[in-house]
């Protein structure tokens, strides 16, 4: 009988523990991200275009296979309006402002990627 008790303080701790941890790390990220700068359009893995997030616009990006989306950036963030996909994942993605969150529509090979406000043209990898 004294096994089992312990066997299950044991869990208790342990399960108690990785909560902890989990929810430490969640508010070390949360509270550490930061807004990007820019958009940065990529089509068939290359990019395309990069948009600041400060200025207002709409845009309509076309694919290869004859579809489309429209961007809108808007009060720091970018958005998926409509697509041509049949899915439309695109768009219920919602808004996107902090750096490194991205939007991605595979149907039209689109990913909409934000990056930091610093320089959107710098290759770590070079």
């Amino acid at each position: 009988m004294i096994i089992n008790n312990k066997k299950a303080r044991n869990d208790i701790v342990l399960i108690s523990a990785v909560i902890l941890l989990a929810l430490i790390s969640f508010f070390a990220i949360y509270l550490n991200r930061t807004e990007g700068g820019y958009a940065q359009i990529i089509q068939n893995g290359v990019e395309t275009d990069v948009y600041p997030l400060d200025k207002e616009a709409e845009i309509d990006i076309p694919s290869d296979n004859g579809g489309y989306n429209r961007l809108i950036i808007k009060d720091g963030c970018a958005e998926i309006v409509s697509a041509s996909c049949p899915d439309g994942l695109c768009i219920s993605q919602g808004k996107v402002k902090f750096n490194g969150e991205t939007i991605v529509c595979l149907p039209n090979k689109l990913v909409i990627k934000i990056v930091s406000g610093t320089d959107p043209d710098v290759d770590i990898i070079s």
